[in-house]
């Protein structure tokens, strides 16, 4: 088809120091410190984007999971003021939290142990014999039969308690009434 002119290709030298570089590069794992930090910019970089994209889906999700959530409630809240059974009255919600915090007072009363100076006395020595024998517990017997015995003595005398703690908060709503 055509005549090839061929021209006489020059052998391409290269120096031996860039061989030697080159070698170096391909053997050595690492890149180099600034490309290395090149490298970590643009990580980060890719990181950061991503991040800031997620906390933006999360603030969407959770912008529509409080719509939702308002919806129900007022759709609950628009169910319960066109059925005049269950609307309750605000006497009937004072009541309600009067017997919350009665309640309340009542769990922190049986918490609180300084009332009560023998049971106190017995857990701390329980507490410190399991702390002294951590590999043998069944060494204090004695310690776990004696606090045993001073809670029920305590169960024994506690209703008593709780029926003057009730008669107290009662008196306490009373005269709140009364102002």
């Amino acid at each position: 088809m055509g005549s090839s002119h061929s021209q006489p290709v020059a052998p391409v030298e290269f120096d031996q120091n860039l061989l030697n570089a080159l070698a170096d590069n391909a053997l050595s794992p690492n890149p180099s410190p600034a490309r290395q930090n090149s490298l970590d910019a643009q990580i980060q970089a890719r990181i950061q984007a991503e991040l800031e994209q997620l906390r933006a889906e999360e603030k969407k999700v959770r912008e529509q999971i409080e719509a939702a959530l308002e919806k129900e409630n007022l759709d609950r809240e628009r169910a319960l003021a066109n059925d005049p059974d269950s609307v309750a009255s605000s006497a009937s919600l004072l009541v309600d939290l009067d017997e919350v915090r009665a309640k309340v007072d009542r769990f922190h009363a049986r918490k609180d142990l300084a009332q009560y100076p023998i049971v106190q006395e017995a857990r701390d020595k329980l507490v410190a014999c399991y702390k002294n024998n951590t590999t043998t517990p069944l060494d204090c017997w004695q310690q776990v039969s004696l606090f045993k015995t001073s809670v029920s003595q305590l169960e024994q005398v506690r209703p008593f308690y709780f029926i003057v703690l009730q008669l107290y908060h009662l008196r306490q709503q009373h005269i709140k009434s009364l102002q």
